[in-house]
């Protein structure tokens, strides 16, 4: 499977080019040890049904009590977001049947959320920005989770997760290309982490995405939309957009008709199959929970989390640009972690910004991922990292040097300076040293010393030469010197 191609907004139908209009649904577990209407703990992992409630299980005379925590995690999501925050909300009984449901409803919020209108402005794939409107995020409980491999006629039922409290994000339909849904959701987890609301690990199912797609003529009406459910992986959200639209299109231009209903993806074989046909807001029968009150905050509960919020991927962005002097592209690799942003400040404290960042970006992450550990795990500290640049900078080891150092860190620990001195690692300054070096490998190589002469380029072959007879001790920027002097270039 392939991912989709990055082009232009409009997709390329039989007869003509057609606009797909997208809108997301992003569920999204709420970080916090108790449940949204119970004490039972969220952790995730337990046996089955050992982290179930009286409430959970929706034993009779049981009342909800709302989790004061979960309520500030949503306002705090919500400050992310830019969003109006709803000081009177009202909670919801969505009423339907279900194995995994006790309770034959869940409590939600419909007509009056507690978080309303915001934006989330989101990179392009063409370089550019596109602010996408955020219609509302309410507060609901999850449902629990049918097993259905354990037996060959019986389902299980877990209720571990029935009572855990997620968030809905809902976005408005303003977002016309795979990699803009794509970028929007990767956009929405990261201001979630940064938050502290939610760890946006989507192989637990912590996130989860439903997405509406239709097509149309541009300019024409809005058409049909479908919704294809329970995506839990960027990846997948890119493909399953295209391949309903590009079904979609096949459907209206051999003169069907798009049916609004629930499908499924399928990761394994590609496409989209129908689940159901798509439920309305009446269908639920929605009326306001009479075993809660209406949700009232006041403005100092709001003020006091708006004045602890974090400093969020946008802004922290532009002020590394500003302070530190780095390009927008390391810029925004730099922040896609807050932990991976707070790594390279203590990195960078005092030092050269773009050589910290660079490594940073490079060597740290690139070891971070082929180790798949997060930078909070890291065996190798800001501080230890500093050291290394510190060596550089000096002229005490290379760039070379420095990389097999930061593996020995990696491996074994230690202060870089120590190991250096220990393990004589220090590079090699002394020009005459180098220059014995140099003539040995002009001696043996008459056809590279012909070359060079009209190939400057080719001297960066005898460079190579140096580095590797001594092994990475030489001085780069004397090599550099010494053979363009020896070779008359």
């Amino acid at each position: 499977m392939t991912a989709p191609a990055k082009s232009s907004k409009l997709v390329k139908g039989g007869n003509g080019e057609w606009e797909v209009v997208i809108g997301m649904e992003i569920h999204a577990q709420v970080t916090s040890k108790a449940k949204l209407f119970s004490g039972a703990s969220t952790e995730f992992g337990g046996a089955p049904n050992s982290h179930v409630s009286l409430v959970d299980a929706a034993m009779p005379g049981m009342l909800p009590v709302i989790n004061e925590h979960c309520v500030a995690q949503a306002v705090r999501t919500g400050l992310g977001l830019k969003a109006k925050i709803n000081l009177k909300s009202v909670f919801d009984r969505k009423n339907y049947f279900y194995p995994d449901l006790p309770q034959g409803y869940q409590i939600s919020q419909y007509k009056s959320p507690i978080v309303g209108e915001g934006k989330v402005i989101v990179d392009t794939d063409d370089n550019q920005t596109v602010t996408i409107g955020i219609e509302r995020l309410h507060l609901e409980q999850d449902a629990g989770k049918s097993i259905h491999d354990r037996h060959p006629s019986m389902s299980f039922v877990d209720l571990n997760r029935s009572g855990v409290a997620l968030m809905e994000i809902v976005s408005k339909p303003e977002i016309h290309s795979v990699w803009d849904a794509m970028n929007f959701v990767a956009k929405v987890r990261q201001i979630l982490q940064y938050a502290g609301s939610c760890d946006g690990d989507m192989e637990k199912g912590n996130l989860r995405v439903d997405v509406n797609v239709s097509v149309r003529k541009p300019g024409a009406p809005l058409g049909t939309r479908c919704e294809i459910k329970n995506l839990n992986s960027i990846t997948f959200i890119g493909h399953a957009i295209d391949d309903e639209a590009r079904r979609q299109i096949e459907l209206l231009e051999s003169g069907g008709k798009v049916e609004q209903e629930t499908r499924l993806f399928d990761s394994v074989r590609g496409g989209t199959r129908s689940m159901r046909t798509k439920e309305e807001a009446h269908d639920y029968r929605y009326f306001p929970d009479p075993d809660l009150l209406p949700l009232e905050l006041d403005e100092k509960f709001v003020k006091s989390i708006a004045d602890s919020q974090p400093e969020w991927p946008d802004e922290k962005r532009e002020r590394l640009i500003q302070d530190y002097g780095l390009s927008l592209l390391d810029a925004t690799k730099l922040i896609r972690e807050r932990e991976t942003a707070d790594y390279f400040e203590s990195v960078a404290k005092g030092r050269d910004a773009k050589a910290a960042a660079n490594f940073v970006i490079n060597e740290l992450a690139g070891r971070l991922n082929k180790e798949a550990t997060s930078i909070e795990a890291s065996p190798v500290s800001a501080k230890q990292v500093g050291t290394i640049l510190d060596l550089i900078a000096e002229g005490t080891i290379s760039g070379k040097i420095a990389k097999d150092l930061f593996e020995i860190v990696w491996a074994e620990g230690g202060d870089p300076r120590a190991i250096v001195e220990k393990r004589g690692l220090q590079q090699v300054t002394d020009t005459g040293a180098i220059e014995k070096v140099i003539d040995d490998i002009i001696a043996k190589n008459p056809d590279k010393v012909a070359e060079v002469k009209t190939k400057p380029k080719a001297l960066g072959w005898f460079v190579g030469e140096v580095m590797k007879a001594t092994q990475g001790k030489a001085n780069p920027q004397a090599v550099n010197e010494l053979l363009k002097k020896k070779l008359g270039i």
